[in-house]
């Protein structure tokens, strides 16, 4: 059996990804939410759910180490219409130098009015999050479903990824449906996707 030739860069590109995004746990385990990234197969059932037909631009939220991302990108979605939020300093500037072209945006995606700046009007086919939500109150939870669901049109979906055993945003606490998406037990670890959307 051949071995891809680009699978020992591949490997260290993996462990490289790991030892940061730990570390960064370590330092703030709010902000991260997990001991290691999102898995390859939980970000490409995320990123099911884009259209790249609809000519909108993506928006991601917690990109970390770039596995959503890439997952994105393989979709179909060109880099300058992905406009990635990102919380950390360290993660913002490795995001950079690995993804040529894709709109990085250093800022708090529960300060989205200031964070987009110029893209603050922009209408986004869908939003992929993998922002930890149970590390914050269920009303800021709450609030930033709402404002996401805005930036998007009725009946696109919001992904948001999640550890816990139920939804991190209760069904009935806001103007939108809550969809439980997939389980996905190759992630370290199990996760569970959920989808947020409004009836068109």
């Amino acid at each position: 059996m051949s071995v891809p030739m680009n699978l020992p860069s591949r490997i260290a590109r993996k462990f490289d990804d790991e030892i940061r995004f730990f570390k960064r746990w370590m330092d703030r385990p709010r902000n991260v939410g997990a001991i290691m990234p999102t898995s390859g197969v939980a970000a490409r059932s995320m990123t099911s759910v884009i259209n790249p037909a609809s000519g909108l631009p993506v928006l991601e939220l917690g990109p970390g180490t770039g596995v959503i991302t890439r997952a994105i990108l393989a979709r179909g979605i060109a880099p300058g219409n992905l406009v990635s939020v990102e919380f950390s300093p360290e993660f913002y500037s490795r995001l950079k130098l690995d993804f040529s072209g894709v709109r990085f945006i250093l800022g708090d995606a529960f300060d989205l009015d200031r964070t987009l700046g110029e893209f603050g009007r922009t209408q986004f086919d869908s939003v992929i999050s993998g922002i930890p939500l149970l590390n914050f109150g269920v009303s800021e939870r709450v609030a930033l479903i709402e404002d996401l669901l805005d930036r998007v049109p009725p009946g696109r979906p919001v992904m948001q990824f999640s550890y816990g055993p139920t939804s991190p945003v209760p069904p009935r606490s806001g103007s939108f449906d809550v969809i439980h998406h997939d389980f996905v037990i190759r992630n370290v670890p199990p996760a569970r996707l959920w989808l947020y959307r409004r009836n068109g």
